[in-house]
């Protein structure tokens, strides 16, 4: 307001020597114009300075726990909180067997997911990290997937880790697919012995989280 007002005077002070009711309406018209394009466009500014889209997964806050975190679910397969980001039916046609319990862990994130079959032992289980920093990540990877046995995994563009299986994975599971990117780690681990399967829960999960 102070900065248009001594450019407004004079506009106004001609518009009164006219002495016409049409001019004055012209001229209130012409002043209500200006102050519009001087007012600045405050919905332009809010979405340059606004925070960051929190629907983006990559920008979720780190969860805090240490590199060598596990998932803990309890009450175990009687959990029976549904992973936000796997369909049990999908799980038991990818990995080979029916799903008989399923539980999360909270503390993540986002929330880690463990699914059980007849064993006592889960069949599948499933870490999604947001660490602070890509060295952290690739930290979880190595810590899942030690470099001196396991193989080089590439095949998610982006991603890179180590994927195992067989009798080069420790039990009770079969095989494991661990990748990150960035700040982000994925850690699968199956107790079939192909790591493919590990691999298509990993690729699933990158997918439907848009990691």
């Amino acid at each position: 307001m102070l900065r248009s007002l001594p450019r407004r005077l004079p506009r106004l002070s001609a518009c009164v020597a006219l002495g016409a009711v049409a001019a004055l309406t012209a001229c209130a018209t012409q002043e209500a114009r200006e102050i519009d394009d001087a007012a600045p466009t405050t919905a332009a500014t809010d979405v340059a300075v606004g925070a960051p889209d929190s629907a983006d997964p990559g920008a979720a806050a780190p969860d805090g726990l240490p590199v060598a975190a596990d998932p803990e679910v309890p009450g175990g397969r009687d959990n029976g909180a549904a992973c936000p980001y796997l369909d049990a039916e999908w799980v038991a046609r990818t990995n080979g067997q029916k799903v008989t319990g399923q539980g999360t862990d909270a503390r993540f994130t986002t929330p880690a997911c463990v699914f059980w079959s007849y064993g006592e032992d889960p069949q599948l289980q499933v870490s999604v990290r947001h660490m602070p920093s890509p060295e952290e990540a690739t930290a979880v990877v190595n810590r899942a997937a030690p470099i001196e046995r396991t193989n080089p995994a590439e095949e998610i563009d982006g991603w890179s880790g180590g994927r195992a299986g067989g009798e080069l994975v420790e039990a009770p599971w079969g095989a494991l697919y661990a990748v990150a990117k960035g700040p982000m780690a994925v850690v699968v681990f199956s107790d079939q012995a192909q790591s493919v399967k590990a691999e298509a829960v990993a690729r699933e999960v990158i997918a439907n989280l848009g990691l």
